[in-house]
């Protein structure tokens, strides 16, 4: 108050901007906050929003206190383990869930593509395109939850047929190809690789969840002599090297009933356990069941079956616990072309959030302990990967 060109906080501001002492307000990217040399903006909300304390909030400007009991704040987040704590705790949840490859097809159709043709100065009747063209888009070029990225190629492509039209290289009507897009965008980003990946033994697929939304999570193990021991990269955070310490101690304990050959399987062997993209930092219990499956794939000889995606938490005992993010990895599955997804038993709630549509395309086995999810995911013995794809 003692400056000059003072002013109140940016609530009262809002306020008075508002001319309403209930008013909606949006706190954009509340994981985004960050401490500086003014103070720490989560510890002043704290206040904020907590419905017991914000009826007598303070301004250090007024000096007066003010009821902001009426005010409904919706604060948005990409990542909710980034918000503080005490700060998470005074705020009710709610999840917003990636698009399916349907619903982001669909979105295209009928808001990305008009709008972007429009900004690029196209009529409805120069440029067309197909569905699948839009899917191709989708599956080929974008991987995320939303579908900003996939926004900017429709832009991209639809510039440069603009600029082929302007170039009178080509007469409209245009119909935009599958030959069209990769003119347009190059060569295609993201591949769905689970057939190729899972082809020899010792690789399974997993599921996970990504700032992005679900995505699958290649789990790869081999072996080698040397002292015995178990060796873990991937950038591996502490709880997934537990992970994967139980799923060598669970085959080991079980290598007569799941069938490994060599008695000696484990003499003088270093196993060898890593998850590819080891530049992105991963951590959880929930890719128990796929390192313990890749290990159990590389000592019997059996493959993983290329269809097959799983998750969950394994112990000791070979029991599968719950795990979270089970509708987002369900989505990923489904996204990747995998047609099972093995899920732990007490998980089978969450599958009433997973849209319909993408069900009635995938098998969903929810099971109680490894034995049925080796089951069910590896190869039977004397079959490969590729003798299966074929038939």
């Amino acid at each position: 108050r003692t400056y000059i060109g003072s002013m109140p906080g940016r609530i009262v501001q809002a306020l008075k901007q508002a001319g309403s002492m209930n008013p909606v307000f949006m706190l954009d990217e509340a994981d985004k906050l960050a401490a500086g040399v003014q103070g720490d903006p989560a510890a002043a909300l704290l206040e904020v929003l907590d419905p017991a304390q914000n009826h007598s909030f303070r301004d250090h400007y007024l000096d007066v206190e003010l009821d902001l009991s009426e005010v409904l704040f919706i604060a948005t987040a990409n990542v909710a383990e980034s918000i503080p704590g005490p700060l998470l705790d005074r705020m009710e949840v709610i999840r917003f869930d990636g698009y399916t490859t349907d619903e982001k097809v669909a979105i295209a159709r009928d808001y990305l593509w008009p709008r972007q043709r429009e900004r690029n100065g196209l009529r409805e009747d120069e440029v067309q395109v197909a569905d699948d063209v839009l899917a191709l888009v989708v599956s080929d070029y974008t991987r995320e939850a939303g579908v900003r990225q996939l926004e900017r190629e429709l832009g991209t492509v639809l510039r440069k047929t603009a600029t082929r039209i302007a170039s009178a290289s080509v007469t409209a009507p245009v119909i935009v190809t599958a030959e069209t897009v990769r003119e347009a965008l190059g060569r295609q980003k993201f591949f769905q690789e689970a057939a190729e990946r899972t082809a020899v033994p010792g690789v399974a697929t997993g599921l996970a969840v990504t700032g992005t939304g679900g995505d699958v999570l290649f789990v790869e193990a081999t072996a080698m002599k040397g002292a015995a021991g178990l060796l873990l990269t991937g950038q591996l955070g502490d709880v997934m090297k537990e992970s994967a310490r139980i799923a060598l101690s669970y085959v080991r304990g079980h290598a007569e009933s799941l069938g490994i050959p060599d008695e000696h399987a484990f003499d003088d062997r270093e196993f060898h356990v890593h998850v590819p993209a080891g530049a992105i930092p991963k951590d959880g219990p929930s890719a128990g069941v796929t390192m313990t499956t890749a290990l159990a794939s590389l000592l019997t000889g059996r493959p993983v079956k290329h269809t097959v995606g799983m998750t969950g938490e394994v112990t000791l005992q070979g029991r599968v616990l719950p795990i979270g993010g089970v509708k987002q990895k369900v989505l990923g599955a489904h996204a990747a072309g995998l047609t099972d997804v093995i899920i732990p038993e007490r998980n089978r709630a969450d599958l009433d959030d997973v849209p319909e549509a993408v069900l009635t395309d995938l098998r969903v086995h929810p099971v109680l302990t490894v034995a049925e999810v080796l089951e069910l995911a590896l190869e039977p013995a004397g079959v490969t990967a590729t003798e299966t794809a074929r038939v």
